[in-house]
């Protein structure tokens, strides 16, 4: 069952299921546990995306949140997409910049 699906600043219709986002949040980042709305806002309206260095079919969509980034981790497929995973961090990660807001 989705927990939610939206349009991406790329153009990608991403989503993510309500399984997989529990395990997110309790085995992977429970620092991101409630910031669903954050998610969302980042895939839409991100501060900066970069495309993965090792598959480029990955990309990172960063928003700064508090005194955090967040960053959504996607897998692109054609005009879909879903998320990989989510976690909080310090400094945004190498690899080529496909967007970035003025």
């Amino acid at each position: 069952m989705l927990l939610f699906e939206v349009n991406s600043k790329l153009g990608r219709r991403i989503r993510i299921t309500r399984s997989y986002w529990a395990m997110i949040i309790t085995k992977k980042h429970p620092s991101v546990t409630n910031r669903e709305e954050d998610v969302k806002l980042t895939l839409v309206d991100p501060d900066e995306v970069r495309k993965s260095r090792c598959d480029t079919s990955v990309h990172l969509y960063y928003r700064r949140v508090d005194d955090k980034l967040i960053c959504v981790v996607t897998k692109h497929l054609n005009k879909h997409g879903f998320i990989i995973t989510v976690y909080l961090t310090d400094k945004i990660k190498r690899g080529e910049v496909v967007w970035k807001k003025e």
